[in-house]
């Protein structure tokens, strides 16, 4: 569901209040987009497939999994499936494990995707016993899939490098300066996150 038009509006107006720098470049570059994705099982599995291949590539191995295990491709489907066709489809060994790993919590009850904890450090730490998953990706999946309105993924490349643009910094924060700078900005980080990508490349910037 990710958040809202409406709700990334408020945020990032609520954050130029307190910050003149984040005014001035909303005033230059606009509002960003909505970053959307569906909350469940298949985002996830997305991710991991997704992982350091291009867009266009892990495009196509969905598309060959979707032909062996159909459109809604069940956890139970990726489960009985056989090494040899994972692997047909473009699955390395790496992440046919990563997959059963979300696979087998989800089948078994042991991660329930419908109801993560409402606190956003648990939540991550739920989703980051999916072997495959680390911070960075349940952190996106908050953000994007579950619209949780102050995930802040200071580890992300862009998001620094955005940061540091926006705030007219000399040099890209480290993670741990990334998430000092903004402390200030809560509960509205999430929104705050994606106007550091809206803003990575943005060529009125």
């Amino acid at each position: 569901m990710g958040i809202s038009a409406e709700a990334i509006r408020e945020g990032l107006d609520a954050i130029a209040a307190q910050e003149p720098r984040i005014a001035a470049a909303l005033t230059r570059t606009g509002y960003p987009q909505p970053r959307i994705r569906d909350p469940g099982y298949a985002t996830l599995l997305r991710t991991i497939v997704g992982q350091q291949v291009s867009v266009a590539a892990a495009a196509s191995v969905w598309a060959k999994l979707e032909r062996l295990l159909g459109a809604e491709m069940t956890p139970g489907a990726v489960l009985a499936s056989h090494f040899d066709e994972l692997r047909g489809c473009g699955l390395s060994r790496q992440k046919q494990g990563y997959a059963r790993s979300l696979c087998e919590l989800v089948v078994s009850g042991a991660l329930d995707l419908t109801a993560l904890p409402a606190d956003d450090e648990a939540a991550i730490a739920e989703l980051v016993r999916i072997k495959g998953i680390g911070r960075w990706s349940a952190e996106i999946y908050l953000l994007f899939a579950e619209g949780r309105g102050d995930i802040w993924p200071a580890g992300d490349l862009a998001v620094q490098i955005g940061l540091g643009k926006l705030l007219g910094l000399a040099a890209r924060p480290a993670e741990a300066e990334t998430r000092a700078l903004a402390e200030a900005w809560r509960p509205h980080r999430g929104a705050a996150a994606i106007f550091t990508w809206h803003c990575y490349n943005h060529p009125a910037l």
